[in-house]
């Protein structure tokens, strides 16, 4: 009887898997058939963002649905960015959604931009299209849309130093911003220096400055001007974090001459 049994029990589990077997050739394959639609933002569209009003609302994609023929299944989209006329060969996806719509805010349309590879404080032509999915990595079907660009001037997701002083190229009248390398947290800028001073301040404010008393190339908060005597163009990095990082120790700064 058990012998029954267990052979019956077999002939049961053989019988569903062919049936499995059977359904998933009988699956039709997903074939792409429309394309998804761009609507907006537009070529008409352009945005200085700041910091000051981060969390409020900056704009809507919105794009028509793409349509697939086959076994119904869900559809992806992604945002992509790329740098305009290059045709999208690097692009960036930037945010993704299963609707035909995202809403981003100042602080996350800023970060999109800065992903995407584009620099704070300029305005940068970026070109926008939407891309589809469907399946798996590895077997999705993708499809894309037309493409706009917008225009974005981002600014930086990271505190805002900058240098200032007689030996800069704008004085003791204004900043020059340094730039920021997110792998090591340096601050650097490669510019000209005639003989004069300068120091390091945040946001374009004397509440945080750094100088250096002694010139050792260490920073101290509210310290001395730091002289050029050598006019050129110099490598300038900067280390404000609290850990040692590209061989410059925490509080300090390189001067090169180029």
């Amino acid at each position: 009887m058990k012998n029954i049994k267990f052979l019956i029990l077999s002939i049961g589990l053989f019988m569903l898997s062919c049936t499995d077997d059977v359904a998933d050739t009988d699956r039709d394959p997903v074939v792409a058939n429309i394309t998804p639609v761009l609507q907006f933002p537009n070529n008409d569209f352009s945005m200085v963002l700041q910091n000051d009003n981060a969390a409020d609302f900056a704009v809507t994609f919105v794009w028509d649905y793409a349509d697939y023929s086959g076994t119904p299944t869900v559809v992806n989209y992604a945002i992509e960015f790329d740098e305009v006329g290059t045709n999208f060969q690097s692009p960036t996806v930037v945010a993704s959604s299963s609707t035909k719509f995202k809403e981003f805010t100042v602080a996350e349309l800023n970060q999109a931009a800065l992903d995407a590879g584009f620099p704070p404080f300029e305005e940068s032509s970026i070109d926008v299209r939407i891309k589809s999915t469907v399946g798996t990595i590895g077997t999705a079907v993708p499809q894309y849309s037309n493409h706009f660009t917008i225009r974005l001037t981002p600014y930086p997701a990271w505190p805002n130093w900058g240098i200032i002083g007689s030996a800069t190229p704008t004085g003791w009248d204004s900043d020059t911003n340094l730039d920021y390398d997110l792998a090591t947290k340096i601050y650097y800028i490669t510019m000209p220096l005639i003989e004069g001073a300068f120091k390091f301040r945040l946001d374009d404010s004397w509440s945080t400055n750094y100088g250096d008393n002694g010139n050792d190339s260490t920073m101290e908060l509210n310290g001395a001007d730091i002289p050029v005597t050598v006019p050129g163009t110099y490598l300038i990095k900067v280390n404000f974090g609290t850990e040692a990082s590209d061989g410059i120790q925490p509080k300090s700064y390189t001067m090169t001459l180029q």
